[in-house]
């Protein structure tokens, strides 16, 4: 077999993890930054924002920057629409894994 004949190398794989690293470092960092801001008085990032990266798949990086810095943890609204988030990103799992 020559090297020409070989399975050309899929790309989709590594592209969807280097978007999941992405958007998961992004969220990550922008509420390490809020937070940074609430505590020195500055303007902040708008909830928006963070809720989208979340929705951008990054809501485990969302999660661990809750923990992390300890930061929107008792904003209700907030809280409630991150979880929504997550549930539906879960339910969108479970629907592209289920057998056709």
């Amino acid at each position: 077999m020559s090297p020409c004949a070989a399975e050309p190398i899929t790309v989709g794989p590594i592209l969807a993890i280097a978007w999941l690293l992405l958007a998961n470092l992004m969220a990550l960092t922008l509420f390490g930054f809020d937070k940074r801001r609430a505590v020195r008085g500055l303007a902040r990032i708008r909830e928006r924002t963070l809720l989208l990266w979340a929705l951008a798949d990054g809501t485990p990086g969302a999660f661990a920057a809750r923990h992390l810095f300890r930061h929107k943890t008792r904003k209700q609204p907030f809280t409630r629409w991150l979880w929504m988030i997550l549930s539906a990103q879960g339910v969108a799992i479970v629907i592209a894994i289920i057998p056709k």
